[in-house]
């Protein structure tokens, strides 16, 4: 069993390869050979392991670790994900991401600190925001909305029935 300066070496070493993003890092395979050829003994389960502990996804091909602390609003730096966002249930909004940026997606969300959000549910390819209350629904609304730049036609459509 590797010792905790050995697990923290290689958490060292995987962050650094995926913030260099050179190359793209497209699954755990390639993340263990690369950390091989650097020295560090890594498994593919122990390099999972390390990528949950870290915070990676996999998104665009790759995997990244999210960096939030660069200034700019979490959100508007995922805003080109976002396919739709409209309101689905009272104190719910529904967003539409690209295929497999659900979970960067939520990340952001978590990551922004909307203080009236009171969970979040991130799939694959979409994110259900859940408000407080219907009071805060417009708040939140409107947040999300800015940063991602509006929604669609499916907004359009849901803001009508809500009338």
């Amino acid at each position: 069993m590797p010792s905790s300066r050995e697990v923290k070496r290689r958490r060292e070493a995987i962050r650094a390869i995926l913030m260099a993003e050179d190359p793209p890092v497209a699954d755990q395979r390639d993340l263990v050979r690369i950390l091989k050829s650097k020295g560090i003994p890594a498994t593919q389960s122990s390099v999972s392991r390390d990528l949950q502990e870290l915070g990676a996804v996999r998104w665009d091909g790759r995997y990244q670790i999210l960096d939030w602390e660069a200034g700019e609003s979490p959100l508007r730096r995922v805003r080109g994900v976002v396919l739709r966002i409209m309101r689905i249930e009272p104190q719910q909004i529904l967003i539409v991401t690209q295929p497999g940026a659900g979970a960067l997606l939520g990340e952001a969300i978590e990551a922004a600190g909307l203080e009236d959000v009171v969970a979040i549910i991130a799939g694959h390819s979409a994110v259900v925001v859940f408000i407080e209350n219907l009071f805060f629904l417009d708040v939140v609304w409107g947040h999300l909305r800015d940063d991602f730049g509006g929604g669609g036609e499916e907004e359009k459509k849901a803001a009508k029935t809500e009338e």
